[in-house]
């Protein structure tokens, strides 16, 4: 007996035939439908980086129901599998000549188009408005925390945010007693960037091999309370902070891959950032510290000021906007205050005890016909270390250190020195000692080099 013909209703979608879907008609003409790629784990459509993946889900939820019965979660499983593998993209590569905004794209050159038809990694919720009033409650803000040459440094951070770009290779400390506000300045980022900006822990990213993966896709990581602890290794904060193309990202079960960081990095704190072991000059060269004002004891604070302020949202887009195109004139070389210059080189002079040591007196002296060996230096800084109450670094470290900066201190590693015993040793020419570290320690004792 022949099977009974189905005759399809005009109202059953093409890839439904009665009893089945025909799963890859069903992303095809999804596709068609909707502009959405697929790449590195996450998938993007005009509207930026789907940040959750059940609205995708529920979608496809909405379209099956009327014609799925069983196996509903399990259809929907294989869709959006298949989809991962037909919407595949090879990249998706940042724009930095762009800002994606909720109304449209903005150009550094202050072009404005309204078209949302491209595929972006991110969109902003903040709308561009040229005709937006002057966020006087932010600017009064800023004025009451920061000291006034420090905030076109802020500006223009905040500016550099909006770009996928790290071409200014720099983070941003803001440093207070407390009580200040600043971490109000995170709470109006934080709604300025979306779902681009994540809460994040700058001593995590130094300790975790995996917190960098969770800063993929992000513009942003604000730090609210960044911990006074010295990083024990600073290689992962410096490589979120100078990517300039794709990083080895790791997340915990998975293989490592490839993907785009440009994440910039904002951190609010009691104190500075330092290094138990990084003694380098790039370390302190990618940060940019302000210093906040003392809070006057009769200004009232204001619970609801962030709230406030997000009210001029549009305003304070023109604001950092104007500061990005500043920096872009100036190649991407942020303004820097003295104060600025001074707040970094005394975080770098602090941190870095052998550089104050250098500069001691009573201690060490110089001349071409002096030299001293390295063990000799060594003690003379422990006692200097001692005196002063400095924690002395390792014997190795401050050798190294003296190695790689031998010009700027006007010293000449050797290995040729011989001591009071014949013994060749090593040490420095053009430094001398001007007491004896031990007993029975005499300058006479060193011929110098051999």
């Amino acid at each position: 007996m022949p099977k009974k013909m189905i005759v399809r209703p005009e109202s059953w979608p093409d890839w439904f035939d009665g009893k089945t879907i025909n799963e890859a008609l069903f992303c095809r003409l999804f596709l068609l439908g909707n502009r959405i790629a697929h790449t590195e784990h996450s998938f993007f459509t005009p509207e930026g980086k789907l940040t959750d993946e059940n609205d995708l889900r529920t979608q496809i939820l909405t379209l099956l129901e009327p014609f799925v019965r069983a196996g509903v979660t399990k259809k929907i499983d294989n869709i959006v599998s298949l989809l991962r593998i037909k919407a595949h993209v090879d990249d998706l590569l940042p724009k930095a000549d762009r800002i994606h905004l909720a109304n449209g794209t903005l150009f550094p050159d202050g072009r404005f188009t309204e078209t949302k038809e491209e595929i972006v990694r991110c969109r902003l919720p903040v709308r561009y408005n040229p005709q937006a009033e002057k966020p006087t409650l932010w600017l009064r803000f800023l004025d009451d925390l920061l000291y006034p040459e420090d905030i076109p440094t802020l500006q223009e951070f905040i500016g550099y945010c909006l770009i996928p770009t790290n071409a200014g290779q720099r983070m941003m400390v803001i440093k207070g007693n407390g009580g200040e506000g600043k971490s109000q300045i995170g709470a109006v980022l934080s709604r300025m960037f979306g779902a681009y900006a994540k809460d994040g822990s700058v001593g995590k990213i130094s300790e975790n091999q995996f917190a960098r993966a969770d800063l993929e896709h992000c513009l942003l990581m604000i730090d609210d309370d960044m911990r006074l602890e010295a990083l024990r290794q600073t290689n992962y904060v410096k490589s979120i902070v100078t990517a300039k193309g794709k990083m080895d990202l790791e997340r915990k079960g998975k293989q490592s891959y490839q993907g785009w960081m440009y994440a910039r990095i904002l951190a609010f704190s009691n104190g500075d950032l330092v290094s138990l072991f990084d003694r380098s000059e790039g370390f302190f060269r990618r940060q940019l510290i302000l210093t906040t004002k003392g809070k006057p004891p009769e200004r009232r604070e204001d619970p609801d000021i962030a709230e406030k302020m997000c009210g001029e949202m549009e305003g304070i887009l023109l604001w950092a906007f104007e500061g990005l195109q500043r920096l872009i004139r100036n190649q991407f070389r942020f303004t820097e205050s003295e104060r600025v210059l001074h707040n970094r080189e005394l975080v770098r002079r602090d941190t870095n005890n052998i550089l104050l040591f250098m500069d001691s007196e009573g201690y060490i002296c110089r001349g071409e016909d002096l030299c001293i060996s390295s063990e000799e230096l060594r003690l003379i800084y422990r006692t200097w270390c001692e005196e002063n109450a400095y924690v002395p670094v390792k014997s190795k470290i401050i050798i190294e250190y003296l190695v790689a900066n031998q010009e700027k201190f006007g010293v000449i590693y050797t290995h040729h020195l011989r001591n009071a015993a014949g013994r060749q040793v090593r040490g420095f020419r053009g430094i001398g000692a001007m007491f004896h570290p031990s007993p029975g320690w005499s300058r006479t004792d060193f011929s110098g080099e051999r």
